[in-house]
């Protein structure tokens, strides 16, 4: 995967909106065939950094190329070599299956001679045989987002952008969604792709994590849950949880403490206090703890540590309209 030529390149890639920077300075690189995962909290600069590499917003400084081709200088052939999905749902409820195909066939120009193989193509993708007349507003959420991927993918772009493309999706429909990510990446389609869902990062390549418009961590998966936390992850029950978590937070030797379902998360640092320790310092402010025992980190607890620590000393410029 590493050895792959790029087919995403983006070096100082930066937006303001007056005074507010909503990304900045970001550099990213992803070969072809790669699937990334785009993490952040909500305005972290996700949805603008894909506007950008789609060419469909101008950066204010730095550059990007996409399948080969400048987003300033050759937009209009950045634009013909990748397919989009936004965050909404973006067919025609009042067109049926088999109009949105043809629509959108139209719109990426697919040849004449090619359109019908397509056309069977995504409509085996999505699970609609047998309902290419229906109304595309009767569907169900996860036929129309595979629908949705089809009319994306119509024209075979080397690069694929989605933007959040399984929110308010059930499980099962994400699921079948991801099979069809990983089945276009061993075609060689290059997927960037805009989630919050953790579970789904798990399913990517590597995972970019921006906050404030900074790229603050890249790596696989793995990397990521092994390296990023900067202490030993431990786990305990207390009660009640809330004032566990608020005497904990300003303790010595405590890096993050969260509350993970029924349970604190808290990281560790070396100079304080041991896990040991966390009952009884706990008992002593009226807290009732269970024994705290050492847990493989999840990316939610990463994606905690990382984007907690910048919250309270967000980088200058990043104040400002969502």
């Amino acid at each position: 995967m590493t050895d792959a030529p790029a087919a995403v390149v983006a070096e100082g890639l930066t937006k303001s909106f007056g005074a507010f920077t909503a990304v900045d300075h970001l550099d990213l690189s992803i070969a072809a065939g790669e699937v990334v995962g785009f993490i952040g909290p909500n305005g972290a600069g996700k949805s603008t950094t894909i506007r950008m590499l789609c060419a469909l917003l101008r950066p204010t400084a730095g550059r990007a190329m996409v399948a080969g081709y400048d987003v300033v200088r050759q937009a209009e052939q950045v634009r013909g070599h990748i397919g989009y999905m936004s965050q909404k749902f973006s067919l025609y409820g009042d067109l049926t299956v088999a109009e949105n195909l043809r629509f959108f066939a139209g719109i990426y120009r697919v040849p004449r001679a090619l359109y019908d193989q397509r056309r069977e193509f995504a409509i085996s993708m999505a699970g609609l045989e047998g309902r290419e007349d229906a109304l595309v507003r009767t569907l169900a959420g996860g036929w129309k987002q595979r629908l949705a991927l089809g009319c994306a993918i119509l024209h075979r772009p080397p690069v694929l952008f989605l933007d959040e493309p399984t929110s308010g999706v059930e499980p099962q429909a994400r699921r079948l969604f991801w099979e069809l990510i990983h089945r276009l990446a061993a075609e060689n389609v290059t997927i960037l792709v805009s989630t919050h869902y953790m579970e789904e990062a798990e399913y990517c390549n590597r995972i970019a994590l921006i906050d404030h418009g900074r790229l603050v961590a890249l790596g696989s998966p793995g990397v990521l849950r092994h390296h990023e936390l900067g202490g030993v992850l431990v786990s305990f029950a207390c009660t009640p949880l809330g004032a566990g978590r608020e005497a904990l937070r300003d303790a010595p030797g405590v890096a993050e403490v969260a509350i993970f379902g029924d349970e604190l998360h808290v990281v560790l640092t070396k100079g304080g206090l041991a896990a040991a320790d966390l009952p009884g310092f706990l008992a002593a402010r009226g807290i009732t703890a269970g024994p705290a025992r050492p847990i493989e980190a999840s990316l939610e607890d990463v994606f905690v540590r990382l984007v907690a620590g910048r919250a309270t000393n967000p980088p200058s410029g990043a104040h400002g309209p969502p």
